[in-house]
């Protein structure tokens, strides 16, 4: 099982060079994955949680695959609608010829109405567009002269039963958010009566859990999947490795931006999670 990690590309004191000191920690500390998420109008109902600046994640992962060899790079999640179907395959397929193949395609229907409402894009239309989306995406892959575009992984982000729907028709992996710590199990089991109904393999498991680390056992049915002591994070990525799951994001953003000025707290968190796991596996 890939653990990787949700990297900031937005709010106070994000800047090329944090996001270089960044990506370097990730890779160094082991981990096997940096992903980033995306906005393209840093809206008031944007800004609330993910403050300006905000930067591109096509773009930004460009920069970061220069100054990095060995992690994978993603979206976690890009918002379909927000650019036409054959830009977004371009830019991702160029991402992955310039990455030496490292880049995994994170998808999403969106959630901010207000930067539907600047792009121009119909909120109500935002799942149809997505599965169009996509589909052009694979079609224009398909035909690439460069067959290495076909093989960029598509992750498709959601909780609801459309977005476990669409991993399956349309995605290799399905990649959930905030996972409660009790239905991890029940979140597979979903997944796997959904491809029994649409009589389609089940695709892969990579949800994004928080990490948000206590001195002391987090208790309650409410406790999300990384949220506790070191022991019970620990438990929870050993958990959905035995539910097969391919791979774990680990998002350090608890949302308050003002810790987005001290990313070395952050850095601390995931060597002592990059420690621990390593020593029970």
């Amino acid at each position: 099982m890939k653990i990787g990690v949700n990297v900031p590309n937005y709010g106070p004191g994000t800047d090329p060079g944090v996001l270089r000191d960044w990506a370097r920690t990730v890779e160094g500390l082991g981990f096997d994955l940096l992903m980033m998420s995306d906005h393209v109008a840093v809206t008031p109902d944007v800004a609330e949680k993910y403050p300006a600046p905000f930067f591109e994640p096509f773009t930004a992962l460009s920069w970061l695959a220069g100054v990095t060899h060995r992690v994978r790079l993603g979206t976690t999640v890009v918002i379909l609608p927000y650019r036409h179907p054959l830009v977004t395959a371009r830019m991702a397929a160029n991402l992955a010829d310039i990455s030496g193949g490292r880049f995994i395609l994170g998808v999403g229907v969106g959630w901010a109405r207000q930067e539907f409402e600047a792009l121009g894009v119909p909120f109500t239309r935002r799942g149809k567009l997505t599965d169009e989306h996509l589909q052009v995406i694979r079609d224009a892959w398909r035909n690439e002269d460069d067959y290495r575009a076909g093989r960029i992984p598509i992750w498709v982000g959601g909780n609801s039963d459309a977005a476990l729907r669409r991993s399956v028709l349309l995605g290799d992996a399905w990649h959930p958010l905030r996972v409660p710590a009790a239905a991890l199990g029940e979140e597979a089991s979903r997944l796997a009566a959904v491809a029994k109904q649409e009589n389609r393999p089940v695709p892969g498991l990579a949800p994004r859990i928080v990490l948000q680390p206590a001195a002391e056992p987090v208790t309650g049915p409410d406790r999300l999947a990384g949220e506790g002591n070191l022991e019970q994070i620990v438990g929870d990525l050993a958990t959905l490795r035995s539910l097969g799951a391919e791979a774990v994001l680990l998002d350090t953003f608890g949302g308050d931006p003002e810790e987005l000025k001290h990313p070395e707290t952050a850095w601390r968190d995931l060597a002592a999670v990059a420690a621990a796991w390593k020593e029970r596996t």
